[in-house]
């Protein structure tokens, strides 16, 4: 994830060389021809000319979660302490991109949208997360600051479901931010007019060689104007801890005028 495939963030497949398969050599067509293998993420896909795909059926695939129960007595005091706790559980257990999070927004009529987006800080003030101001998510945000994050670490059979509202970090902690990001990443931020109609990849890649011409790795690259983070100050967050039978633990932390109130939901 990225807004990856669809990520808007900044994360980077590593796989074989394109045109080469896992295993080494590219397949070759029915006339003889070499032809690229297709990989995601450096996993080779089925070759449908070759492969005779079986749709499954989603009404008979499941699961039964076998899992620790989660009690109200083991939780954290406050929602924070608790999300720091299970990323590092997501991470000891090397789960792909345990950062990777469900972004959804809303235009002032209600019709929402969701992307998956790289969390890149995160405190006792909320989750912050980069992108382009001008993407729909950006745009949406700003017409309309209630958001939902959702962070589905399945192979844990845990989730955790942000409610609150975004607003744009300061200017400061942008530049922080973009100062670390490898200098590709900070080319990207520039290239692409993010949600925008173009007319090819081929013009996407033009216009990024164009500014790597002009801005050589090596040199300070600024953040551009446009571009920045967002912090989702939560009102509710919700940990999501998966069981048998569908009997699954859900307890969700709500801000009070006081401070935050623990309460369970039914699954």
């Amino acid at each position: 994830m990225t807004d990856h495939a669809a990520h808007e963030s900044d994360a980077h497949a590593t796989g074989p060389e394109p045109g080469t398969a896992a295993g080494g050599a590219a397949p070759a067509s029915p006339s003889g021809d070499a032809r690229p293998a297709v990989t995601v993420s450096g996993l080779p896909l089925p070759d449908p000319a070759e492969t005779e795909l079986v749709v499954p059926d989603p009404a008979v695939m499941r699961e039964q979660y076998r899992s620790t129960p989660l009690d109200e007595t083991a939780l954290a005091d406050g929602p924070m302490e608790q999300f720091a706790r299970w990323f590092a559980e997501a991470a000891a257990a090397a789960l792909l991109e345990p950062n990777a999070m469900v972004v959804s927004t809303a235009t002032p009529d209600g019709r929402p949208s969701s992307r998956t987006v790289l969390l890149k800080q995160y405190d006792e003030r909320g989750f912050v997360f980069f992108t382009n101001y001008g993407s729909r998510k950006g745009r949406e945000i700003d017409a309309n600051p209630y958001v939902s994050l959702l962070f589905p670490w399945h192979p844990l059979a845990r989730q955790i479901v942000v409610t609150g509202t975004a607003c744009r970090v300061g200017r400061d902690e942008t530049a922080a931010y973009f100062r670390t990001r490898p200098h590709g990443s900070q080319l990207g931020a520039w290239a692409s007019e993010q949600s925008s109609v173009i007319g090819s990849r081929e013009e996407l890649v033009r216009r990024f060689e164009e500014l790597a011409a002009r801005s050589p790795e090596g040199g300070a690259l600024a953040a551009p104007d446009h571009w920045g983070g967002i912090r989702v100050v939560p009102e509710t967050v919700e940990f999501w801890q998966g069981h048998e039978n569908r009997l699954h633990d859900r307890l969700r932390y709500v801000r009070t005028d006081t401070g935050w109130r623990v309460e369970r939901l039914a699954p």
